[in-house]
């Protein structure tokens, strides 16, 4: 377990200190056959990036708060790190009028266009593929985020009191997020090495503590499934034995 760790940054930056090559995210949509896998160096990239692109280019400071309108997904695993790095407040699936961004996913363009601030568009193609056409009044989070550097400083970090996310109506601090993700980590029996394959969305405490924050507090990594209800049984099993999976949450 992750004691040392003090805020939701400090987990990725402990997955890289034990073993950076390690697979830490591995994402399925049973809709569409995409895989991808993500070692803890190449989710830290593109957490880097997301965090320069939402601090340098977007101006965005610790604080400000940005309505996630995206489902379980490895970009969105990216975002929740990211936004953790710069002290940016995650509200999932918060109203976009009340909130100083958005990001959204394609099927929520049209609820996100009432936010007032800057929007982002994230297309969900496999590889992280951009928009044929980027929507109007977005920036395509595809074409923005590969120019951003690779290492993220931040320019005022947050703290363990600070708020971190939004979530079913709950505000939860860095600190608070991370005391609920190592008891939930406790209580499925996660320890180093644990590999968690969850079906649950990112819309619930549920869903984002099995799909990422229980796995990084115990040292472990996710498999996260989109689109699950579509495997069969067999096709589970042997998912199952593929990826060395420990734990299941459904």
């Amino acid at each position: 377990m992750n004691t040392a760790d003090r805020t939701p940054a400090d987990l990725l930056r402990s997955a890289l200190a034990g073993d950076a090559s390690r697979p830490l995210v591995t994402y399925y949509d049973d809709a569409t056959g995409e895989r991808v896998e993500l070692s803890a160096a190449t989710l830290a990239n593109w957490v880097a990036k997301t965090a320069n692109l939402l601090q340098d280019e977007l101006a965005a400071a610790r604080g400000e708060r940005l309505a996630l309108l995206l489902p379980a997904h490895w970009q969105t695993a990216v975002w929740l790190l990211a936004c953790a790095a710069t002290g940016v407040v995650v509200e999932v699936d918060g109203d976009p009028a009340e909130t100083d961004l958005v990001v959204a996913g394609p099927d929520r363009l049209t609820e996100a266009r009432a936010c007032r601030g800057e929007r982002l568009a994230l297309a969900l193609r496999p590889l992280g593929g951009r928009f044929p056409e980027a929507p109007e009044g977005f920036t395509d989070y595809a074409v923005a985020a590969p120019a951003q550097g690779d290492v993220f400083a931040a320019l005022d970090p947050p703290g363990p009191d600070d708020p971190a996310l939004v979530v079913e109506g709950r505000t939860l601090t860095g600190g608070e997020l991370l005391t609920r993700a190592r008891a939930d980590a406790a209580e499925r029996g996660l320890v180093p090495g644990s590999r968690l394959m969850s079906t649950l969305g990112y819309g619930s405490w549920a869903g984002l503590s099995a799909g990422l924050f229980a796995p990084l507090a115990a040292g472990g990594s996710v498999v996260l499934c989109r689109n699950a209800e579509r495997l069969t049984p067999d096709a589970r099993v042997a998912r199952q034995e593929s990826e060395r999976v420990t734990h299941f949450a459904d």
